[in-house]
């Protein structure tokens, strides 16, 4: 049985850390793209509001960030 790669987000990641980070082979843009579409449960979360530490970004340290697509099962 195959596992999707994941990581939990550091404290202060965005997409844009996170993609530079774990898909540095990929231009940053792809990779953000890449990333958002793969964690759609964190992407379509709302962001904190404007008065929170985490204000503008719905990634959470505790969430499960996929660095790949789904699995193919057959």
């Amino acid at each position: 049985m195959s596992i999707r790669k994941s990581i939990y987000p550091l404290a202060k990641d965005d997409w844009t850390s996170i993609a530079e980070r774990e898909l540095s082979s990929m231009p940053k843009n792809e990779a953000v793209s890449h990333l958002q579409s793969w964690n759609l449960h964190v992407f379509k979360r709302p962001a904190a509001p404007e008065s929170s530490p985490r204000a503008g970004n719905s990634i959470l340290p505790a969430d499960i960030i996929f660095l790949e697509p789904p699995l193919m099962i057959n």
